[in-house]
């Protein structure tokens, strides 16, 4: 990671453990008054749209967002867009809904610990507390023409009350605490003219949001340092638009012209020259697209526009995360960390589906989309020309290491890159395919961030992933929590088209702690038809043994047939076996395994997919 991250790392430790943090992050601090309700009425600053009057989104009765509503008027509440948990209606903020551990909320959050057994997955309590589950609600306002202002301000109410500033465990995070004032600051905006939006709240809510961005500013370098990834492009986002959205706090104007400088840098330095991601996740790539939306939208509604670097990797992004597509599904494959991230939910979509967030961001950059939803018009943006052309044929991104065949509806997706910036998982020469629509040989996901060693190394390891594993070792050496080592650093791939096939061929350096081994994988596509031949060589020692892994959604066993042969042609007999697939955080399903062990160095398999509907 570097000199530079380590020795913050070690003073941003000794700064938490010697109280320095306390200082910087006061907690029960002089209130700040800064405009009055009325005069922020008669010259509110410039905003996606000034009220729910001012939407250009035709009105439709929703019973989907009416029942979400009642659940959520009811304390029930989907977590990470999948799995329901009943917190009632006076629930503390707090608590961990998945185990039950309730977090000491007057303690400094620099004395708040986010990894621990007993308390399980501090994103249990972080899930509510950003406020996304706002924009169901205020979609049902909307909808279903029932005012529901009152509800919304209430619980904001609640979360100040119950989370004093800069104590306990919704301060641990400044991404979190971003993305709930840009959530807070999408409601306030909505219900602009509510008669529920009394002087005394506006008042409440605006000191709240000023200590808050107080607290995002003072510990920008943890994000910026330490962590570099979605979480520093989300902070630095919202200190830019602080001095858009809250021009009238004096300290903005400072905030807002350091944010727009470390977002640009941000952006340039995340994204890579060929569009992908240094997360090497999809749905992390996600996050930044829904964050790049609301940059360049707010930017250039108050005539403030990014240097053109933003423009160009906002634009390449796009690309890639287009080629990388099912187009059937709208679904990207599963790959890389996913934590059920979707901030900005503005469609009744499945959580799995990025059409409208790609549409999205490509309405701001081009005024066009792939497909009409609702979501852009709650950017404010109208008039679209719709453009539904998708490319076929080959898509090589080379800087990280994505290989992608398209041909109408089956998508061949292959990993095979370096890595420069830190590891998700040990996925190198994973193969994911798509057949209308049906990921029938795909990556196991992601599961739990704060659970067992051995769960974790199942998914964030090389056994979750459609590769191979040689002596049952990971390519890269697993650390603690999220850290490889070890990490791959040659690489090489083409990927080429003949007269009747799609070939692909590439190696990876990869198990050093092992001594060291070079994986070869060549997969050859027949053109119009369901069969892929694959081909793993491994140069392995005495005694050595690799193990490939296929992982099926078990719905498509009865046509999927997947054989394979050693070096000396022997046929390998299948070892059919009950593993885990997770499409969405904190869930995890039995899945089908299918593994070929082999002694050789060489196994040649056949993968053959039978037409279904």
């Amino acid at each position: 990671m570097g000199i530079r991250y380590v020795a913050f790392r070690v003073q941003y430790m000794v700064s938490s453990k010697f109280g320095f943090h306390k200082k910087k992050f006061p907690t029960h601090p002089n209130v700040k008054t800064f405009i009055s309700l009325e005069d922020w009425r008669a010259k509110t600053p410039a905003f996606f749209f000034n009220g729910k009057d001012d939407i250009p989104v035709p009105v439709k009765k929703n019973d989907v967002l009416a029942a979400r509503f009642r659940e959520s008027k009811n304390g029930t509440f989907t977590f990470f867009s999948s799995k329901k948990y009943e917190l009632g209606t006076q629930y503390d903020w707090i608590t961990n809904p998945d185990t039950g551990y309730r977090y000491d909320s007057t303690k400094h959050w620099s004395e708040i610990q986010d990894l621990s057994t007993e308390a399980g997955d501090i994103k249990y309590v972080w899930e509510k507390a950003r406020f996304s589950y706002l924009y169901d609600i205020i979609r049902h306002d909307y909808h279903n023409q029932e005012d529901q202002a009152g509800f919304v301000f209430s619980e904001i109410e609640d979360f100040i009350q119950h989370n004093p500033i800069n104590l306990g465990p919704n301060y641990k995070c400044s991404q979190e605490i971003s993305l709930r004032i840009l959530n807070w600051t999408f409601a306030l905006y909505y219900y602009r003219n509510s008669k529920a939006l009394t002087p005394e709240r506006f008042d409440a809510l605006m000191n709240n949001i000023y200590w808050q961005l107080h607290h995002v500013y003072h510990n920008i370098n943890f994000s910026r340092i330490a962590v570099r990834n979605n979480h520093a492009i989300t902070e630095t986002l919202m200190l830019y638009l602080s001095g858009l959205l809250f021009p009238f706090m004096p300290e903005t104007k400072k905030w807002s012209k350091a944010g727009k400088k470390w977002f640009e840098q941000e952006v340039d330095y995340q994204i890579y020259k060929d569009g992908t991601f240094l997360q090497f996740s999809m749905n992390y790539h996600r996050v930044a697209v829904q964050l790049l939306t609301w940059g360049i939208r707010l930017s250039e509604l108050h005539q403030d526009p990014f240097k053109d670097t933003v423009y160009d990797k906002a634009k390449k992004s796009l690309a890639f995360l287009e080629a990388s597509q099912d187009p059937v599904s709208k679904q990207l494959p599963n790959y890389g960390s996913n934590d059920g991230a979707l901030f900005f939910k503005l469609t009744n979509d499945d959580y799995r589906n990025y059409q409208s967030q790609l549409d999205d961001l490509r309405a701001v950059l081009f005024g066009t989309v792939r497909e009409v939803s609702e979501s852009q018009g709650w950017y404010g943006l109208q008039d679209l020309k719709v453009d539904n052309t998708r490319g076929e044929g080959m898509f090589s991104f080379r800087e990280s290491g994505y290989y992608i065949i398209q041909e109408q509806d089956v998508k061949t997706f292959i990993k095979c890159g370096t890595y420069k910036d830190r590891p998700a998982q040990a996925d190198n020469l994973h193969l994911d395919i798509w057949v209308n629509g049906i990921n029938c040989l795909r990556d196991a996901g992601s599961y739990l961030y704060n659970t067992s060693k051995e769960e974790l190394n199942f998914f964030m390891g090389t056994k979750g992933h459609n590769t191979v594993m040689i002596n049952g070792e990971n390519q890269m050496l697993k650390g603690s929590r999220f850290i490889w080592y070890h990490w791959i650093k040659e690489a090489l791939a083409t990927l080429s088209e003949k007269s009747e096939a799609y070939l692909f061929e590439g190696h990876i350096n990869a198990f050093k702690h092992l001594g060291g081994y070079t994986h070869k994988r060549q997969v050859k596509k027949t053109k119009n038809q369901l069969t892929w031949e694959v081909v793993d060589h491994v140069g392995l020692k005495n005694g050595d043994s690799m193990e490939q892994f296929w992982h099926l959604d078990s719905k498509m066993e009865e046509f999927i047939d997947i054989t394979a042969v050693d070096a000396h042609g022997k046929v390998v007999t299948a070892i059919k076996d009950t593993a885990w697939y997770s499409s969405y955080y904190g869930v995890k399903i039995p899945s089908l395994q299918l593994s070929f062990k082999d002694q050789t160095g060489t196994l040649k398999t056949t993968i053959n997919i039978k037409r279904f509907q």
